[in-house]
């Protein structure tokens, strides 16, 4: 509280100081005839058009006038700012207004060539005035207007925002809507756009089914990544240096009949995937390699590990009899391994797991991950290789903002290494990936250490290799387990425990989502069937088991979209490719709960 009344102090003195500055007058209450609003979408009528946020989104409610108003939510590091930059006149005097919901809410600003202004609101529960006046500089032709809340201290709204002025010189409003927008080339995996030129608009963003996906400065576009046979909705906007146009007209395209999806894939359209304890026992027990059922499509062997962090070196330790006294002999473990794949059964190595903490730091290490985890697929005549890196093996650099270009180097020699192996192994080679929610949807509201430093340099770190690696990714199979409470597509946070989670988790990874709040930096959908979802098999394996009929709710809802909760979908993808689970062993233990599970929905 001590830092809030140093705040409030400094700001009563420069709001003395400005008044008593000679040229810094108050404007009569009634604007001058010349005088207009220059804020562009200040009800957030259009959404966030005309905004940037660093967290935030529209409501329906509350709000203080019309049908939408700003609530965003600050956290530790992040006061939720939302900004827009707007075209003034130099030596103008100009009225900055807006209505205000929650504690320590502030309105300014800044760029104003004089002083820079602001208002702010210790508690106000329901809508509240706040209102400031400055004068540009003699040079001045662009004022940044803004509007926060205080870290850690909850949500809050903002509605009615005006800056009444002289209109700046040039383009002072956004283009109209574009109108005019057809589907052109349809496929099973992507749908042409085109539309009419927009008088006065230098670029267009290309809407899915409300999400920003793309950016063009032409009339026609590509969206492409779609699931096949699944029905999108499409609208494009017209941007210019004041901000973004109304949305147009939806259309509407179906996706052509895929063989499998929108892509080929060595697994059967629906396929049951699960970790085997091969290197340890707990508390599970042992299962040989031989005795897991058919039911399982892919058998990860877990796990291989490093001779050190940084060092690249994997290694693959099966279990010793001390440990595991029913432990077959390597001979009686490769030739499971053959009869599985006889049996159209698909066999990994999972590099990492919770202690094996893999950093592939140097250009060395990265080219010794690639020879020793070559020497364990071929030793074993294995289908390809899972990445099950957790813990702190993946961080970004501070600066490392751009999830589409990564210049941390344990990203990029990861990336580097996994692209060296397909390309070895080829088209048939398995590439999956088991990252827990906080290094993939968390991305949605933080990515790495942020723009201004302090978050967690591990939030969304597996985005980069995600989307480096989509076109070569067999199945993508997020850890919904042992997981903080995640904000999901409509802003609200959801927690393990029920099919909610898993829904709302799973429909960030097949509809994309920006990153960090950014609509101009949108991770693209993944394909349904490069998608499975992680769940623990048992109580025993992990925190956030679900019964069966929560799992059967979870995938009704994604396949079908019926018997879902209170979480709206943003699609319906039949094609979606399975369940994951840790583990085959902990499923063992429960009587094959899990494995009936699977087997009953998809039969």
């Amino acid at each position: 509280m001590e830092r809030t009344r140093r705040r409030r102090s400094v700001l009563a003195v420069l709001t003395a100081v400005s008044l008593a500055v000679p040229g810094i007058t108050a404007l009569s209450s009634a604007a001058r005839a010349a005088d207009a609003d220059v804020a562009v979408n200040g009800g957030f009528e259009s959404g966030l058009t005309g905004w940037t946020c660093t967290a935030g989104t529209t409501v329906n409610s509350p709000v203080h006038s019309g049908t939408s108003a700003l609530q965003a939510t600050p956290a530790g590091g992040d006061n939720a700012r939302c900004s827009q930059t707007v075209t003034v006149q130099p030596g103008a005097q100009y009225t900055l207004s807006g209505y205000v919901r929650g504690s320590y809410v502030y309105l300014g600003a800044s760029g104003t060539g004089t002083t820079d202004v602001s208002t702010w609101t210790q508690s106000a529960p329901d809508w509240q005035k706040l209102s400031t006046t400055f004068r540009t500089g003699a040079t001045t032709t662009k004022v940044t207007i803004h509007t926060h809340g205080w870290y850690g201290t909850g949500a809050y709204q903002a509605d009615d925002i005006t800056l009444v002025g002289p209109g700046g010189s040039g383009t002072t409003q956004p283009p109209a809507a574009p109108a005019g927008l057809k589907t052109t080339t349809v496929t099973s995996s992507s749908v042409g756009l085109s539309w009419s030129a927009v008088t006065g608009a230098t670029g267009y963003a290309v809407y899915r089914d409300g999400i920003k996906v793309q950016t063009v400065t032409g009339t026609s576009a590509t969206v492409s990544g779609l699931a096949a046979s699944t029905a999108y909705g499409f609208q494009v906007t017209a941007v210019n240096e004041a901000g973004e146009s109304a949305k147009s007209a939806i259309v509407t395209a179906t996706t052509g009949a895929g063989g499998d999806g929108g892509g080929s894939s060595p697994l059967p359209a629906h396929a049951l995937v699960g970790y085997l304890h091969a290197s340890f026992a707990n508390g599970a027990g042992y299962t040989r390699l031989a005795d897991v059922p058919d039911s399982w499509d892919v058998i990860d062997l877990a796990f291989g590990e490093p001779t050190s962090v940084t060092s690249g070196d994997i290694r693959f330790n099966r279990c010793p009899v001390t440990e595991c006294p029913n432990v077959e002999s390597d001979a009686e473990f490769k030739a499971a391994i053959k009869a599985k794949q006889a049996a159209g059964k698909k066999v990994l190595i999972s590099i990492g797991g919770q202690n094996g903490q893999v950093q592939l730091t140097t250009t060395a290490a990265r080219d010794t991950f690639v020879a020793s985890v070559s020497r364990i697929i071929d030793t074993y005549g294995l289908d390809g290789l899972d990445i099950d890196f957790e813990g702190h093996s993946l961080s970004l650099n501070a600066g490392d903002t751009d999830f589409k270009n990564p210049t941390t180097p344990v990203i990029v020699n990861l990336i580097s290494a996994l692209k060296t192996l397909k390309a070895k192994y080829g088209a048939t080679f398995v590439l999956t990936m088991a990252p827990e929610t906080f290094f993939v949807q968390n991305g949605y509201q933080y990515y790495g250490s942020g723009k201004w430093g302090g978050q967690d340099p591990r939030c969304g770190a597996y985005l980069p290799v995600i989307h480096a690696l989509r076109d070569d990714l067999t199945l993508l199979h997020v850890q919904d387990y042992n997981s903080g409470p995640i904000m999901g597509l409509d802003n609200q946070y959801h927690s393990m425990g029920g099919a909610d989670f898993h829904i709302a988790m799973t429909d960030m990874l097949l509809t994309g989502f920006p990153v960090a709040g950014d609509q101009n930096n949108v991770f693209p959908p993944l394909r349904p069937d490069q998608v499975a979802i992680g769940m623990p098999a048992s109580t025993n394996a992990g925190n956030g088991h679900v019964s069966p009929a929560e799992v059967t709710k979870t995938l009704d809802c994604l396949t079908k979209k019926t018997n879902c909760g209170p979480y709206a979908t943003h699609g319906t993808w039949p094609a979606l490719r399975g369940l994951m689970t840790w583990s085959v062993n902990w499923d063992r233990f429960a009587n094959w709960e899990f494995q009936k599970t699977f087997d009953a929905y998809f039969g």
